[in-house]
């Protein structure tokens, strides 16, 4: 048989007939020479692709033509073979030395910048090692000038970033402490540690801003001298604060002054009371405090709101990438659930035991959705009214808790009024509502858990549920407090004198709040660590040491991360509503969330070991912002109304003497220019407002229909890619088709016409 026919009916073959010849005319690099020993996996052929090819590999092309005969090419192959053996090394070491001139070749900065990036590649370290390696010994064009300067300039500042950041890691506060809870708790408890930091040095920063522009100069600046009670001794209103002066009689330092916040501690920069209502002078200016004390309030709870919409934004992101994979939840779960952050053995058992129990609740979960879709209405309404009724419970619960602080408060209040000579007994009556308030905290929410039980919820839906309750128990039980507080003090009295025998309402009834609200503080956190180093860690002891079923059950405790994000919350939103009342309540806040971190550290390590629920450190960002920012709203809501509603005291404090704080903020407005005052009317009045509403509509409309859009085509990008990457396969396995049929031609080709060895 002639080479002509032999090449005919080999041109016949499927591969060629698929691809078409003209895909295939180049031979690629050891297509000929080492296409036996090449690899069958259709992934590894991508690198054979011309686009992935190198200038030196392209030496090695053979000449083939199409129209000399496969024996007459397997005869020139097996006779250049040995020539082209011997001239291998020494060409390849001439071909890699020689810059490739078909492309541009990368100056210092692209490669600087891509020697950068390869930090952030998902490779292992060789890998990266051998990328770097190749940058470092490709020819580059040297930058000269300007352009060299600012090289430079990036890569110091690079460096001093770096640098910056080792030296951060270096001194951070807690950070060992962060790596040993994240490697036996995960990164959702340890998300629970960072935020109490993160608390701690927001108060931090309010307690800069108010010891910069309320009490340094208070303590700087001097009073203007005016004293209309110099020679009159009664009760008449303007004698008000000389007689709420003197009723700091008191000023010895006792443990009961520090836990109730009177005697001596009323007298001091701490309370409300301390601060005068007059513009302070020195020599080079005059100081308005009134002013001051307000805008400064002002601007710490704006500053505290852009923190957390700020940080809650980044966690929203976070839950809106991590929800993108919810269509392959089950895989997400398998093949990226691991937490890599854990050191522990016994934590990464646990660890395994939480994946196995989400990968089951989620099961649990579409088991109960298809259950649900398969009920009858016989069921549905046996659950409707099991939820109703429940719901109902739980609310006649809370309504109960609110009637009994809030009576509470009154009977102490009443009997505080009495002669109480006995300092216990007089300080158990002052602590009286605040012990009513932590055992409701303390009972009610374990009734509320159970409840959940009941009512069939799936697991997720159960824990969000229980978390809601807790919340509102929580921030009812302080609403019904500030409620009691406000009962007393819109007392009306007689507008000339400072007091009256029928009205109980305190002289400094702000001073009075700050107290209540610092005894709060103070009791939440010590019955906290009572809790924790007195109850909870001889149950620890109890179930380690002794192994029957009733001490496991007894002893056996879990790290509830919501129960201490609810008490961390609880805590900063006395701190909110209270600063008003005693402007250094964050610099106490901030020394007590130091002490709560090693507190919880403590329940956490020591107390506790890992919940078999999983939370995720998004997800419990987003949750700590979303009970803080509703924590906020109700701290803030009451103060405004204090602001604008109801009279200061007559005896003490910045405002003392006027209608209303507002009535100072109006006054202000007032002394602004014509001009200033015309502008800002103009701007709020209706000619301009309504006009403006409407503009914001409609470009709320406009960026909705964006995003929707937006949303469509990142959809049509996605399948976009899923055929994109089905192509790819599909070439891919044509190309392993044909090559493997070029194997066998080969064989065959060497099988039939074996080389000639005779000389």
């Amino acid at each position: 048989m002639s080479g002509g026919e032999r090449k005919k009916r080999i041109s016949k073959g499927a591969g060629w007939e698929e691809a078409g010849g003209e895909f295939y005319q180049e031979c690629y690099p050891g297509a000929e020479l080492d296409i036996e020993h090449l690899p069958r996996d259709p992934h590894y052929f991508a690198t054979l692709l011309p686009s992935k090819q190198n200038r030196a590999a392209t030496t090695r092309r053979s000449r083939c033509d199409t129209k000399s005969t496969y024996k007459r090419c397997a005869t020139n192959r097996s006779q250049n073979y040995s020539t082209m053996q011997q001239n291998t090394m020494q060409n390849d070491v001439h071909v890699a030395m020689m810059p490739d001139l078909s492309e541009n070749l990368a100056n210092e900065e692209t490669t600087w910048e891509e020697m950068m990036l390869i930090k952030t590649m998902p490779i292992n370290m060789s890998q990266k090692r051998e990328i770097k390696a190749k940058l470092l010994s490709a020819d580059t064009f040297r930058l000269q000038g300007l352009k060299q300067f600012k090289l430079k300039k990036r890569k110091l500042w690079e460096y001093l970033k770096v640098r910056r950041k080792e030296l951060y890691k270096m001194i951070e506060l807690w950070r060992q402490c962060f790596i040993t809870i994240e490697g036996n708790f995960g990164t959702g408890v340890v998300a629970f540690f960072f935020f109490i930091k993160w608390l701690m040095f927001l108060n931090l920063t309010i307690t800069v801003i108010i010891v910069c522009f309320v009490v340094v100069p208070t303590l700087l600046m001097q009073e203007k001298e005016s004293d209309p009670c110099a020679q009159i001794n009664d009760t008449s209103y303007e004698c008000c604060p000389k007689i709420y002066f003197n009723s700091w009689t008191n000023l010895t330092i006792t443990p009961y002054n520090i836990l109730q916040g009177n005697g001596w501690l009323e007298s001091t920069i701490m309370f409300y009371g301390y601060y005068p209502n007059s513009i302070l002078e020195n020599v080079i200016l005059n100081y308005n405090l009134p002013l001051a004390y307000i805008a400064t309030a002002a601007v710490y709870l704006l500053l505290s709101l852009c923190a957390m919409i700020k940080k809650a934004a980044s966690g929203f992101k976070d839950r809106l990438m991590e929800s993108e994979g919810q269509y392959y939840k089950y895989c997400s779960m398998v093949f990226g659930g691991w937490d890599f952050c854990i050191s522990n053995e016994s934590s990464a058992k646990i660890k395994h035991k939480a994946i196995y129990k989400e990968i089951k609740e989620n099961l649990e979960t579409e088991r109960r959705e298809e259950e649900k879709k398969n009920r009858n209405e016989e069921e549905e309404l046996r659950f409707f009214f099991i939820r109703v009724f429940l719901n109902g419970i739980s609310i006649l619960i809370c309504v109960f808790a609110g009637l009994l602080i809030f009576y509470t408060f009154q009977y102490s209040v009443g009997e505080l009024q009495k002669d109480v000579h006995d300092d216990l007994h007089r300080l158990l009556l002052e602590f009286a509502p605040y012990l009513c308030i932590v055992g409701l905290n303390l009972v009610i929410p374990n009734i509320l858990n159970y409840f959940v039980i009941l009512e069939n919820y799936s697991p997720i839906s159960a824990l969000r549920v229980a978390f809601f309750r807790t919340v509102i128990l929580r921030l009812s039980s302080l609403g019904v407090l500030l409620a009691s507080f406000f009962s007393l003090v819109r007392c009306t009295s007689d507008p000339a004198t400072c007091s009256s025998p029928i009205c109980q309402k305190p002289l400094c009834w702000e001073t009075y709040i700050g107290q209540q609200i610092y005894k709060l503080l103070i009791l939440d956190i010590l019955s906290n660590a009572a809790i924790t180093f007195l109850v909870n860690f001889p149950r620890m002891l109890l179930a380690k040491h002794l192994k029957c079923k009733f001490t496991q059950i007894l002893g056996a405790q879990e790290f509830e991360l919501p129960k201490h994000v609810l008490d961390v919350v609880y805590s900063q939103t006395l701190v909110w509503f209270g600063s008003f009342y005693a402007p250094l309540l964050p610099a106490l806040a901030t020394v007590l969330f130091f002490l709560v971190f090693y507190i919880k550290k403590f329940a956490c390590l020591v107390n506790s070991s890992p919940s078999t629920t999983i939370y995720r450190a998004s997800r419990s960002d987003s949750m700590f912002m979303s009970v803080l920012l509703v924590s906020f709203t109700v701290a803030v809501i009451p103060w405004a109304y204090t602001m604008t509603e109801l009279e200061p005291s007559k005896s003490c404090g910045p405002y003392m003497g006027r209608l209303s704080v507002w009535s100072l903020i109006r006054e202000f407005y007032n002394s602004f220019p014509s001009w200033v005052i015309f502008c800002f009317e103009g701007i709020v009045s209706s000619t301009f407002a309504v006009p403006t509403f409407f503009i914001l509509i409609l470009s709320l409309y406009y960026y909705y229909i964006v995003s929707k859009a937006n949303k469509q085509m990142v959809n049509v990008l996605k399948k976009q890619l899923i055929l994109e990457g089905h192509d790819k396969q599909f070439l891919l396995n044509r190309l392993s088709a044909f090559i493997k049929q070029h194997q066998e031609r080969h064989k065959a080709i060497r099988s039939v016409d074996p080389p000639n060895n005779s000389n």
